[in-house]
């Protein structure tokens, strides 16, 4: 089997990519270390870029569509690493997750119809409802006994005759977590208690830690198969966001036939040729791979989790079941979450997530990406503990 090498450091500036390049744009700022966007710091693995550099060598790029092989892959995937089954006829696709979350709401909602949220949860899950013109229901996730859950009690309040539709985070993001079997049993009961509709986005599927397991919530139940659309991709798991290849399974046939309408609408169906090419070198090449990021982001975790208890334990860290991106609270600062936020940017000069962009009950927490090479996550660890002796009281 062969070793990968997750210690190389390797300079992204100039790649025209986000994370680096724009931080300018962003925070005002280029004199920082970048921990924010949610893609990785490690090389794009070998078994892509060779399959890429092939179809290069054909040298027309033309039109293309997803072969037998793409679709065998993403079924293969499933089943392997998540005992999850599918079937070729239930796979659809989407340039991304939020590209598909924004069309199912455009599909199956209409304007003015509310849409639970569970926040802090990823931003765009705001942006596209209310860009939609449907009205965002939010449902407050909780803290109980320092773990983070659903409110179920919440949740049943919030219902009301305009929800329609409910959009789950499996696993979480900025919390990290991969929610268990019982929670999403009891998600699926009030699903069908109200007759809605679920919309999943599993993309950090894949990251599992610490032997973490993941339940796709349509494996819940006969109702949630065929009540719910579930969205994922190879984007965070092999550091290919930019090639926008995304797939999307529906078990039902009449919910997929509608939501491929849209996407036909759209002119979305075919997806690109690199990107499809990457997805199935991906799911055929990369368990191994992926089993190594795991280990190598257990030990990066590992660090966080130690550096925090040595140096700041006033700090809360909420270790991730899967992801690499851990959710840090640093409410017992007592700063508010803007001086909370300029301290990162202006005096530690490390750029994380401030937690208020994620929505309610995100105050006062910040997200940090842990998936770079361990010098230089030691590093900012660093940085960040030398500017923090300087906050009186700490």
């Amino acid at each position: 089997m062969k070793t990968y090498d997750f210690d190389q450091i390797i300079n992204r500036k100039g790649t025209d990519c986000i994370k680096y390049d724009a931080m300018e744009k962003f925070w005002g700022t280029s004199d920082a270390f970048p921990m924010w966007v949610a893609d990785m710091d490690f090389k794009t693995p070998d078994f892509i870029i060779d399959a890429l550099k092939k179809r290069l060598e054909h040298e027309i790029l033309g039109y293309g569509f997803k072969s037998e092989r793409h679709f065998t892959s993403i079924k293969n995937w499933l089943d392997k690493r998540h005992n999850f089954n599918v079937n070729k006829d239930q796979i659809s696709s989407s340039p991304g997750v939020v590209t598909g979350f924004s069309m199912a709401i455009q599909q199956f909602t209409n304007p003015g119809d509310e849409i639970i949220v569970q926040p802090p949860v990823y931003f765009p899950f705001f942006k596209t409802v209310k860009n939609a013109g449907r009205t965002v229901v939010y449902n407050p996730l909780k803290i109980s006994e320092g773990k983070i859950t659903m409110d179920f009690d919440d949740l049943e309040k919030k219902i009301s005759s305009k929800t329609q539709m409910i959009l789950l985070c499996n696993p979480h993001n900025p919390g990290g977590r991969a929610w268990t079997l019982p929670e999403l049993q009891q998600l699926d009961t009030i699903a069908q208690k109200h007759n809605l509709l679920v919309i999943s986005d599993e993309i950090h599927a894949d990251i599992l830690l610490n032997g973490n397991k993941f339940y796709s919530y349509a494996s819940v139940s006969e109702y949630a198969a065929q009540n719910s659309i579930i969205f994922g991709a190879p984007s965070k798991t092999f550091n290919i966001a930019g090639l926008s290849t995304s797939f999307v399974i529906a078990k039902n046939p009449e919910i997929l036939k509608k939501y491929n309408k849209i996407l036909e609408l759209n002119h979305l169906a075919k997806g690109n040729i690199l990107g499809n090419i990457a997805l199935t070198a991906a799911y055929e090449n990369g368990s191994d791979w992926l089993d190594q990021l795991i280990e190598y982001l257990e030990g990066n975790l590992n660090l966080i989790t130690n550096f925090f208890q040595e140096n700041m334990p006033e700090v809360k860290v909420y270790r991730p079941d899967a992801s690499f991106l851990v959710w840090l609270d640093f409410n017992d600062w007592g700063l508010s979450p803007k001086k909370l936020h300029q301290f990162f940017v202006k005096q530690a000069k490390i750029i994380i997530n401030p937690g208020y962009v994620f929505g309610p009950g995100g105050e006062g927490f910040m997200r940090m990406n842990f998936a770079l090479p361990r010098k230089k996550l030691e590093w900012a660890l660093g940085e960040m503990n030398k500017a923090a002796k300087q906050i009186k009281n700490l």
